[in-house]
C-alpha cells in the first residue's frame, strides 16, 4: 500500500465527539480552533434531525463551542439532498420538527398528509401516535417509506429515549414496509458532506465514537477513521467488530497538535 496522502479535509460527529449533551467535551474548542486556524475545510455531521444548523450553532456556541453554520451537516439536511436528487419538488408527510421541517421546505417539498410521494421519519422528543397512524395508513396507500436514521435510542439527562430508528420499527411491524435510512452509517451521508466541501475521500478523515455508525459509515465512504473513547463505544469492545478504524485516541483533546502539523497524516494503529 502507498503511504497516505496528507489530509485535507475533516468530518466529525458532534455528540459524543465534541460534546456530551451540552457539556464539552475537553480539547473540542482548541480543535476546532486549529482547524480554522490551519485553514482546512470541515464538517460537524450529526444523525439528529431535530434542530437546524442555525439551532445547533447556538447550542454549541452556549457550549463555549464555535462552529460555523454552514459547516453543520445533519441527517435532515442529506434526507432533504437525497430527496431533492430523487424526485424534485415532491410532496411528503412528515414526523419530525424543525430540523427536518425546515430542510424540505428550502429544496421545495411541499409538506401535505394528501396523497404525499413520501413518507418522512424523522427524531422528535414528542412523537404523537395520532401522527404515527397516519403515517402507517400512509405508507399502507402506497407513499415511499424514508428515515433519517435508524438510531433506536438517544440520550437524555432522564435517561434513554426511544429514537427514529423505534418508531420505524413500529410502522414496519404494522405494514411491512422497511424504511430507507439516509443518516449513518449510510455512506450516503458522508459523501453528501464530501460533495458540499467539494472534498475527496482519499484526502478526508472522519472522527467519531461510535464503531457501527461513524467508523462503519467512513469506512464504507472510503475514508480513514478515528475512533475516540469519550462516547458510546468503549475500549473492550472495539476488537469484536469485524471491521476497524484506521485510529483510535482518547479523546479529540489528542487531534489538536495533528491538526496543527503542516501536512498531517493518519497511519493505521499497529496490532
Amino acid at each position: 500500500m502507498s503511504d497516505p496522502r496528507p489530509i485535507e479535509t475533516w468530518l466529525t460527529d458532534m455528540d459524543g465527539v465534541l460534546v456530551h449533551e451540552e457539556a464539552p467535551i475537553a480539547g473540542a474548542p482548541e480543535f476546532l480552533q486549529a482547524l480554522k486556524d490551519s485553514g482546512r475545510r470541515f464538517m460537524v455531521l450529526t444523525n439528529n434531525s431535530i434542530y437546524t444548523p442555525r439551532d445547533l450553532r447556538a447550542r454549541l456556541l452556549a457550549s463555549g463551542i464555535d462552529v460555523p453554520e454552514e459547516s453543520i451537516w445533519t441527517s435532515a439536511l442529506a434526507t432533504a439532498q437525497f430527496l431533492a436528487d430523487q424526485r424534485p419538488r415532491g410532496t411528503a408527510f412528515v414526523v419530525g420538527e424543525a430540523g427536518l421541517t425546515t430542510a424540505l421546505h428550502e429544496i421545495g417539498y411541499v409538506i401535505t398528509e394528501r396523497e404525499p410521494d413520501y413518507v418522512v421519519l424523522g427524531e422528535t422528543r414528542t412523537y404523537s401516535f395520532e401522527a404515527i397512524t397516519r403515517a402507517i395508513r400512509l405508507v399502507e396507500a402506497g407513499a415511499r417509506f424514508i428515515a433519517t436514521n435508524p438510531d433506536v435510542s438517544g440520550p437524555s439527562v432522564q435517561g434513554t429515549l426511544p429514537a427514529t430508528g423505534s418508531v420505524a420499527a413500529l410502522i414496519t411491524a404494522a405494514t411491512g414496509s422497511t424504511p430507507y435510512y439516509v443518516g449513518k452509517p449510510n455512506p450516503l451521508m458522508m459523501r453528501s458532506a464530501l460533495n458540499r466541501l467539494e472534498a475527496h475521500s482519499e484526502t478526508t478523515v472522519m472522527i467519531g465514537d461510535r464503531m457501527d455508525t461513524d467508523v462503519k459509515s467512513g469506512l464504507e465512504a472510503g475514508l480513514r477513521t478515528i475512533l475516540v473513547l469519550t462516547g458510546s463505544t468503549r475500549p473492550h469492545q472495539v476488537e469484536t467488530f469485524p471491521y476497524r478504524p484506521t485510529k483510535v485516541v482518547d479523546s479529540i483533546a489528542d487531534l489538536v497538535d495533528l491538526v496543527a502539523e503542516r501536512s498531517p497524516r493518519v497511519d493505521a494503529d499497529d496490532d
